[in-house]
C-alpha cells in the first residue's frame, strides 16, 4: 500500500551502491514515506544513459507523488533526467553535495590524466562545467556540507567552503527553492541526524528549517 506522503527515490553517488544510504533511507521511511534506491553503474554508463534508466525505474513504480533525493553524482543524474523527462509525477527534490556546476576535483583528475577513474561519468557530468537553471514547478532543495578538509588529494586548492570534495560554489543552481549549508563532510552527511531532519523537513514542507 502506497504511503499517503508519497514515494521517495534515493539516487547514490560515484563508486557507491546505495547501501550507504541505508540509515538516511530508514529515517525517511520512519517518517512515513515509502522509499526506494535506484542503483546504477556510475562509471560504466554515461550520465544521460543513467538518467534515462532512472526515468524508466520511476515509471515502473507507478507512484502518484514522487520525491527524489540525490547524493553527489546522483544529483546530476536527477537533473539530466528532468531535462529529458519533465513528465515525472509531482513531488519534491533534494540534492545533497551535488556538484551541479561541474566538479573542480573531477577536472583535476582529468588534467592529471587520471580521467579513467571517472569512467563514463566524466563527460557531460562531473568533469564538465555547467550553469544549471531549475525551471520546474516542483520545489528543489540544495543541501551542502562545509566540514572540509576531508579527502583533498585530487585538488588541495578546492575553494572554501567545501565538504572535503565538493565546494559550495559548485552546488549553486539558479531557481532552487532553498539551500542550506551544514557542518558535515561529503560522505558523512549520509549518516548525520541533522541532515536527515533537514531532508525530511524539505520533503514534507518544501523548505529547510
Amino acid at each position: 500500500m502506497a504511503s499517503s506522503k508519497g514515494t521517495v527515490v534515493f539516487v547514490h553517488g560515484l563508486y557507491m551502491t546505495g547501501l550507504e544510504l541505508g540509515l538516511l533511507r530508514l529515517r525517511v521511511t520512519q517518517d512515513g514515506f515509502q522509499t526506494h534506491v535506484f542503483h546504477y553503474h556510475t562509471v560504466l554508463e554515461p550520465v544521460r544513459e543513467n538518467a534515462r534508466r532512472l526515468a524508466g525505474y520511476i515509471t515502473q513504480l507507478e507512484a502518484t507523488t514522487l520525491h527524489l533525493v540525490g547524493h553527489s553524482l546522483g544529483g546530476l543524474v536527477i537533473l539530466r533526467m528532468f531535462e529529458m523527462h519533465p513528465d515525472i509525477p509531482p513531488g519534491r527534490v533534494v540534492l545533497m553535495g551535488s556538484p551541479v556546476r561541474g566538479s573542480i576535483a573531477a577536472r583535476t583528475i582529468v588534467d592529471k590524466n587520471w580521467g579513467w577513474l571517472l569512467g563514463q561519468s566524466g563527460a557531460d557530468g562531473l568533469a564538465e562545467e555547467h550553469e544549471p537553471v531549475w525551471d520546474s514547478k516542483r520545489e528543489l532543495g540544495v543541501l551542502v556540507g562545509t566540514a572540509g578538509p576531508g579527502f583533498r588529494l585530487t585538488n588541495p586548492e578546492l575553494p572554501e567552503p567545501h565538504d572535503g570534495l565538493v565546494a559550495v560554489q559548485e552546488t549553486r543552481i539558479a531557481g532552487a527553492t532553498d539551500q542550506i549549508e551544514l557542518d558535515v563532510h561529503h560522505t558523512g552527511m549520509l549518516f548525520s541526524q541533522e541532515v536527515a531532519e533537514q531532508v525530511i523537513g524539505f520533503l514534507n514542507n518544501g523548505h529547510f528549517s
